[in-house]
């Protein structure tokens, strides 16, 4: 009787313990998402080609669905691409529509009508809006004195920083950051006058 009273109390621990990780293990999973859906909003909020007024996100477990209208499917992709490029991001359904355009305006652009220009430009851009929102969620870099310039994926970076660590940090997160080609340091590290 008394090894059954044992075993009972045993099992109900290690119930009761697992009850408790499952708990901790779901607010945690709800805070990564919380944190992914305010980086995405962030990252379609800062970027001029994208009117993220019309774009929705909602993230759950580490996916991320955007729905809402756009002018074009060419934003619709540029959307889909600046939030797949974030780190936490499992995966992206893009549920975004396309706004019916007048008959008399010309077709919105397709993926299959797409210049090599015109993907060129929207990797350059996504390139920029995910490296301008990284160093500004980065609280060991100035971002807003950082300037980004991106040519067919090469990037160009230029602007005052505080150290040679967060230079190196800056040009480090550029050479991280998918489609990047090649770096291009113009970064100075600013001098403080001696008083």
């Amino acid at each position: 009787m008394k090894n059954t009273i044992m075993s009972i109390l045993f099992v109900s621990a290690l119930t009761a313990g697992a009850a408790h990780a499952q708990t901790n293990d779901h607010w945690t999973d709800r805070a990564k998402d919380a944190w992914i859906d305010g980086k995405a909003e962030a990252t379609l909020l800062f970027n001029q080609h994208v009117n993220a007024f019309h774009i929705k996100t909602s993230v759950k477990d580490g996916v991320v669905t955007l729905t809402g209208t756009t002018d074009n499917s060419t934003d619709k992709d540029l959307a889909g691409e600046l939030v797949q490029g974030l780190q936490g991001v499992k995966e992206v359904k893009n549920n975004i529509t396309i706004a019916d355009t007048p008959a008399n305006s010309p077709k919105g652009a397709d993926k299959s009508d797409m210049t090599d220009q015109a993907k060129s430009t929207l990797i350059d851009t996504k390139i920029a809006t995910v490296l301008k929102t990284r160093y500004l969620w980065n609280q060991n870099i100035e971002g807003t004195k950082i300037h980004i310039d991106v040519d067919k994926g090469i990037v160009t970076l230029t602007g005052d920083v505080k150290s040679d660590a967060e230079k190196q940090l800056a040009v480090q997160i550029a050479r991280n950051t998918t489609d990047v080609k090649q770096v291009k340091d113009e970064l100075k590290v600013a001098t403080i006058a001696a008083q």
